[in-house]
Protein backbone atom coordinates (compact mmCIF):
# COMPACT_ATOMS: atom_id res chain seq x y z
CA UNK A 1 0.00 0.00 0.00
CA UNK A 2 1.28 3.47 -0.83
CA UNK A 3 2.26 5.81 1.98
CA UNK A 4 0.00 8.71 2.83
CA UNK A 5 0.64 11.46 0.33
CA UNK A 6 1.14 15.01 1.55
CA UNK A 7 -1.77 17.32 0.95
CA UNK A 8 -2.33 21.02 0.52
CA UNK A 9 0.96 21.43 -1.38
CA UNK A 10 2.03 21.55 -5.01
CA UNK A 11 4.03 18.31 -4.84
CA UNK A 12 1.35 16.01 -6.21
CA UNK A 13 -0.64 15.56 -2.99
CA UNK A 14 -4.25 16.51 -2.37
CA UNK A 15 -4.56 20.25 -2.92
CA UNK A 16 -7.68 20.91 -0.86
CA UNK A 17 -9.31 24.28 -0.35
CA UNK A 18 -11.08 25.31 2.88
CA UNK A 19 -14.87 25.11 2.67
CA UNK A 20 -17.06 28.17 2.14
CA UNK A 21 -19.02 28.66 5.35
CA UNK A 22 -21.29 31.18 3.63
CA UNK A 23 -22.15 28.72 0.84
CA UNK A 24 -25.59 27.21 0.43
CA UNK A 25 -24.39 23.60 0.54
CA UNK A 26 -23.97 21.79 3.85
CA UNK A 27 -20.37 21.66 5.09
CA UNK A 28 -20.11 17.87 4.82
CA UNK A 29 -21.36 18.05 1.23
CA UNK A 30 -18.71 20.66 0.44
CA UNK A 31 -16.03 18.47 2.02
CA UNK A 32 -17.19 15.44 0.03
CA UNK A 33 -17.22 17.52 -3.17
CA UNK A 34 -13.67 18.78 -2.54
CA UNK A 35 -12.33 15.26 -1.95
CA UNK A 36 -14.29 13.95 -4.95
CA UNK A 37 -12.78 16.74 -7.10
CA UNK A 38 -9.25 15.95 -5.91
CA UNK A 39 -9.71 12.28 -6.80
CA UNK A 40 -11.24 13.16 -10.19
CA UNK A 41 -8.24 15.41 -10.88
CA UNK A 42 -5.90 12.49 -10.20
CA UNK A 43 -4.44 13.88 -6.98
CA UNK A 44 -5.11 10.47 -5.40
CA UNK A 45 -5.60 7.30 -7.42
CA UNK A 46 -7.34 4.02 -6.58
CA UNK A 47 -5.30 2.11 -4.01
CA UNK A 48 -3.66 5.21 -2.56
CA UNK A 49 -4.27 6.40 0.97
CA UNK A 50 -5.56 9.84 1.84
CA UNK A 51 -4.94 11.69 5.12
CA UNK A 52 -6.87 10.97 8.29
CA UNK A 53 -10.07 12.84 9.09
CA UNK A 54 -8.43 15.07 11.70
CA UNK A 55 -5.77 16.18 9.20
CA UNK A 56 -8.35 16.80 6.48
CA UNK A 57 -10.44 18.79 8.98
CA UNK A 58 -7.49 21.05 9.78
CA UNK A 59 -6.85 21.80 6.10
CA UNK A 60 -10.52 22.26 5.21
CA UNK A 61 -11.33 24.38 8.25
CA UNK A 62 -14.11 22.18 9.64
CA UNK A 63 -14.69 19.86 12.60
CA UNK A 64 -13.46 16.27 12.27
CA UNK A 65 -17.07 15.00 12.59
CA UNK A 66 -17.96 16.97 9.45
CA UNK A 67 -15.14 15.23 7.59
CA UNK A 68 -16.20 11.83 8.95
CA UNK A 69 -19.72 12.42 7.66
CA UNK A 70 -18.32 13.31 4.22
CA UNK A 71 -16.06 10.25 4.25
CA UNK A 72 -19.05 8.01 5.01
CA UNK A 73 -20.86 9.54 2.03
CA UNK A 74 -17.88 8.86 -0.23
CA UNK A 75 -17.57 5.32 1.15
CA UNK A 76 -21.25 4.71 0.38
CA UNK A 77 -20.65 5.98 -3.16
CA UNK A 78 -17.88 3.44 -3.59
CA UNK A 79 -15.22 6.11 -3.87
CA UNK A 80 -13.39 5.39 -0.60
CA UNK A 81 -12.68 2.40 1.62
CA UNK A 82 -12.29 2.96 5.32
CA UNK A 83 -10.06 0.26 6.70
CA UNK A 84 -9.07 -0.86 10.15
CA UNK A 85 -7.75 1.85 12.34
CA UNK A 86 -7.81 5.08 10.44
CA UNK A 87 -6.69 3.99 6.98
CA UNK A 88 -8.70 5.69 4.24
CA UNK A 89 -8.00 4.43 0.74
CA UNK A 90 -9.28 5.56 -2.64
CA UNK A 91 -11.41 2.67 -3.92
CA UNK A 92 -12.63 4.00 -7.23
CA UNK A 93 -13.28 6.98 -9.43
CA UNK A 94 -16.16 9.46 -9.39
CA UNK A 95 -17.53 7.60 -12.41
CA UNK A 96 -17.67 4.42 -10.32
CA UNK A 97 -19.44 6.41 -7.63
CA UNK A 98 -22.16 7.34 -10.12
CA UNK A 99 -22.66 3.68 -11.04
CA UNK A 100 -22.83 2.67 -7.36
CA UNK A 101 -25.42 5.39 -6.68
CA UNK A 102 -27.53 4.21 -9.62
CA UNK A 103 -27.27 0.61 -8.41
CA UNK A 104 -28.46 1.65 -4.95
CA UNK A 105 -31.45 3.39 -6.53
CA UNK A 106 -32.22 0.26 -8.56
CA UNK A 107 -32.00 -1.96 -5.48
CA UNK A 108 -34.28 0.39 -3.54
CA UNK A 109 -36.78 0.42 -6.41
CA UNK A 110 -36.71 -3.37 -6.66
CA UNK A 111 -37.28 -3.76 -2.91
CA UNK A 112 -40.18 -1.31 -2.94
CA UNK A 113 -41.73 -3.38 -5.71
CA UNK A 114 -41.33 -6.68 -3.89
CA UNK A 115 -38.31 -8.15 -5.68
CA UNK A 116 -35.90 -10.29 -3.73
CA UNK A 117 -32.12 -10.15 -4.13
CA UNK A 118 -31.94 -13.40 -6.08
CA UNK A 119 -34.65 -12.22 -8.49
CA UNK A 120 -32.84 -8.95 -9.12
CA UNK A 121 -29.55 -10.76 -9.70
CA UNK A 122 -31.22 -13.18 -12.11
CA UNK A 123 -32.65 -10.24 -14.10
CA UNK A 124 -29.24 -8.61 -14.26
CA UNK A 125 -27.62 -11.86 -15.44
CA UNK A 126 -30.15 -12.19 -18.26
CA UNK A 127 -29.45 -8.60 -19.39
CA UNK A 128 -25.66 -8.88 -19.32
Amino acid sequence: MSPVKPFGYDDGGLALEPVDRSGAADLHQQVAAEIRRAIADGEAKPGERIPQAKDLAAVLGVHANTVLRALRMLRDEGLLEVGRGRAITVAGTPERGVVVAQMRELIDLARRNGYRRDELLAMMERMA
